[in-house]
């Protein structure tokens, strides 16, 4: 159902939604469902209030309020979009004032606290729909994969969150809790261990990867862009999948040995071990070659257009792509099958997948990376980097510490944060060709 009036459906007119956290996805939120003609009751910290207050004074739908009391006991409908770390809390601080018969549901991109916090904290009459939108901020929402939990509700109450968050024109999932954190954890976990580690050893070795000349080509791009997108995100934003999901958890520590075993047939010179390891692992998650069929996921042009660095006529230099060799043996060591996860899918999400899949099914390169792994010394600073860098953040990860997080994260963003703009561009630029693309497929 589209509200193509703007306004809200007969029976639904005086129907409230609340929104506890004002984020970027809160905001988004806010001003997506406020121009459907929906009426926002919004909060974040009392001492974001008057500046809040200040922000939307004059938008006649969104109506800031001191803080989530005033949110719960007068809206029907009620959103946490808040940090995974702290969901409890404010659930525990707010959820007793929610007004009786409401719809309420969490953001977070790990359910399991957050339901838990629910079926705590909330009176009883209160319904339980939680969603997530699993995409960041500043994608268009359209089209998008937006997963709805009906845990503690009646079908009309989910009826309503579909007919509310229906103007963002986003392709509903419905999941239980514990298969969103399973789909999460299976698409998400080890590729975000895999880009943060690239960052933080690019930040050790104190290089721009773009301004090296061993760092050029399709994969490389993609490796480059999207390393930038993750540290200009909000550090919380993979703190909370990784430390709060046992799934994830079990992965970035599986992806952290997977990468160290790879490092030391690498060191040892073992061509024969580390051929016979990865072409296990490809075929476990990839298939046989006589499986192969249908387009690639992501198309070469696609890889090769979009770069940071200033254009070159030079061939890209073999590289032996140590974080994409240890995802695919992570994925393996945990059977794995990201295609299995397609429904919940998003561009980066391909991209990422698509990136993999280039490398593994054309058995010329694969084979030219497994020489360059054992052969070629070029890169052995930097993987030596990248092996500590992804046990650094599995011991993070594994202790359940978000302040070590926090500091790992935003010394290696502030590394980078001066290309943060004109990545975001070339980054946009890149997952508007992966949307196309996928559309094409859906022809």
């Amino acid at each position: 159902m589209a509200l193509t009036d703007m306004n809200p459906p007969a029976g639904m007119e005086n129907f409230v939604v609340g929104l506890i956290g004002m984020g970027d996805m809160g905001k988004m939120y806010a001003e997506r469902l406020s121009a459907a003609g929906w009426r926002i009751l919004a909060c974040d910290r009392e001492d974001r209030f008057d500046s809040l207050r200040e922000q939307y004074a004059g938008k006649n739908n969104i109506e800031i309020c001191r803080n989530g009391h005033y949110v719960s006991r007068a809206s029907d409908y009620i959103i946490y979009s808040v940090e995974a770390a702290i969901i409890d809390r404010v659930i525990a601080q707010f959820g007793p004032s929610t007004k009786m018969g409401a719809i309420v549901g969490g953001q977070t991109s790990c359910k399991s606290p957050e339901i838990r916090a629910f079926e705590e904290y909330l009176p009883p009459d209160v319904h339980i729909v939680s969603c997530h939108s699993l995409h960041g901020p500043g994608v268009d929402t359209h089209n998008q994969p937006l997963v709805l939990i009906q845990h503690r509700a009646p079908d009309e109450a989910l009826r309503k969150v579909e007919t509310v968050l229906s103007c963002l024109r986003s392709k509903f999932v419905y999941l239980t809790a514990q298969e969103h954190d399973r789909i999460t954890a299976d698409t998400q976990a080890v590729t975000h261990a895999a880009f943060l580690s690239m960052g933080k050893a690019w930040h050790a070795n104190s290089q721009f990867p773009w301004e090296l000349n061993r760092y050029v080509g399709g994969i490389e791009n993609v490796k480059i862009n999207t390393m930038l997108r993750i540290y200009g995100q909000k550090w919380h934003v993979y703190a909370g999948l990784a430390i709060l999901n046992p799934e994830a958890k079990k992965q970035v520590a599986q992806y952290a040995e997977s990468v160290t075993a790879l490092y030391k047939l690498m060191l040892k010179g073992d061509l024969d071990g580390l051929r016979n390891r990865v072409y296990h692992a490809r075929d476990k998650v990839f298939g046989s070659a006589s499986d192969w069929d249908g387009r690639p996921l992501i198309e070469p042009s696609i890889l090769s257009s979009f770069s940071l660095g200033k254009p070159t006529d030079a061939p890209p230099r073999p590289n032996n792509h140590l974080s994409l060799l240890g995802m695919v043996d992570c994925w393996a060591a945990l059977d794995i099958v990201p295609y299995d996860h397609m429904l919940c899918s998003t561009p980066l999400f391909r991209l990422r997948l698509g990136v993999t899949e280039h490398l593994f099914r054309n058995t010329s390169l694969l084979d030219e990376t497994l020489r360059t792994a054992v052969e070629d010394k070029m890169y052995r600073s930097d993987d030596l980097e990248f092996t500590f860098a992804a046990r650094g953040w599995a011991e993070c990860v594994s202790l359940g510490h978000f302040e070590t997080w926090e500091k790992r994260f935003v010394s290696t963003q502030e590394f980078f944060q001066p290309r943060f703009a004109e990545a975001k561009v070339v980054g946009d630029q890149m997952m508007r060709k992966v949307l196309e693309s996928y559309k094409e497929d859906e022809k």
